[in-house]
Formats: C-alpha cells, structure tokens, sequence
C-alpha cells in the first residue's frame, strides 16, 4: 500500500477516472465520514496506491465523487 501510512487511497469510478481519498481508520467502514474527497481527478493511480472500487463506498461517499 503506498501513500502515507496507508492514510490515503484512490478510487475508480464508473467514468474510468481515478478520484484521491482520505481515509479516516478511526472510523468504520459503513461510513460516510470515513472517506474525504480531497483530489484531482485522474486517468490512472500513482503505482502502490491502494485502488478502491466506487460500489464499495457508501451511497452518501459515492455522491461525492463526482463534485470533484
């Protein structure tokens, strides 16, 4: 897993773009809270970065993904 600590990730949406995300592990994976929208969007991830799939977010999360 790369990033810092494992405190980021990215994940791939519908559209074939990569959205960056911050994890929060003090928070449950069920979540919303959890998973921060903070970056660009992409083509493709940077290399060792942990890649999520959008159907693994919580609706609420999902939503957020496509402000960016």
């Amino acid at each position: 897993m790369g990033g810092k600590h494992g405190k980021y990730a990215y994940v791939r949406r519908k559209d074939g773009m990569y959205v960056k995300l911050r994890l929060l592990k003090s928070r449950d994976e069920k979540e919303a809270e959890r998973y921060i929208v903070i970056g660009p969007v992409r083509k493709t991830a940077p290399f060792g970065f942990e890649v999520l799939n959008e159907e693994d977010l919580p609706e609420q999360a999902r939503a957020e993904l496509y402000k960016v």
